[in-house]
């Protein structure tokens, strides 16, 4: 989180950082007598979505899922 103040020297600047951490560990799991399953999307999946959208899918045991988005947006005037 930045604060105002932090915010307020960044407002109208170009510079962008971004940093996504994902550094999860599984270890040490046991999984006995699992049954998955299939992992579908049907056609009418994102039907009403809207703006941006992910899907994380997993038919396995003792998985570790991670996931880590940025998203820049730049707003500039039309000519």
């Amino acid at each position: 989180m930045i604060a105002p103040e932090g915010l307020a020297q960044l407002r109208g600047g170009n510079g962008v950082e971004n940093q996504v951490d994902a550094d999860g560990i599984v270890e040490g799991n046991h999984a006995e007598n699992i049954t998955s399953g299939d992992n579908t999307l049907t056609g009418g999946a994102f039907g009403n979505a809207t703006g941006i959208n992910t899907v994380i899918q997993n038919s396995g045991s003792n998985v570790l899922i991670q996931n880590g988005m940025v998203v820049n947006v730049r707003f500039t005037p039309t000519p």
